[in-house]
């Protein structure tokens, strides 16, 4: 018994980062917004196309064209792990999850405004803003100034 209470704990230090990891850093997730046929917190992945932005999922795909676009906002949310942490190892409690937030703001088919936030893999939020930015020709604005040194090391 001692053994495989040993070697379980043995996996869950080892396994920690995985499963505390949230999104995965390629995954992107619809958190909301003003677009019609996606879920609230529907996952897929994100990309920038020829077409514009593009969020496929199971269900489809949603495709922002960058002419479309007339705002781009970024923002961060920083939170303490809980949960099983305490069971798991005690020092998760010292270590901050961040969720990176990218609201979009543009124009459908009909000529309506709409809006859009994706949560993104913390590897995706530096490659996503510069494109975004060099495709659309609009700035990014940041909440804050900590959003800010997270997106552009500034």
């Amino acid at each position: 018994m001692k053994k495989l209470v040993s070697l379980l704990f043995v996996f869950l230090l080892i396994f920690e980062t995985v499963m505390w990891a949230g999104l995965g850093s390629s995954k992107a997730m619809y958190v909301g917004g003003t677009t019609k046929g996606i879920a609230e917190r529907t996952e897929g992945t994100s990309s920038l196309t020829d077409e514009g932005f593009v969020f496929a999922h199971k269900a489809g795909k949603l495709t922002i064209p960058y002419t479309q676009v007339n705002a781009l906002e970024y923002g961060q949310k920083a939170g303490r792990r809980v949960g099983m942490a305490i069971a798991i190892s005690p020092l998760l409690l010292f270590s901050k999850k961040r969720k990176h937030y990218l609201t979009i703001s543009y124009l459908d088919e009909q000529k309506q405004q709409q809006a859009a936030v994706f949560e993104l893999g913390k590897d995706a939020i530096k490659p996503t803003l510069a494109g975004l930015e060099g495709k659309t020709g609009k700035k990014v604005e940041y909440q804050d100034d900590e959003a800010r040194k997270s997106a552009t090391g500034k």
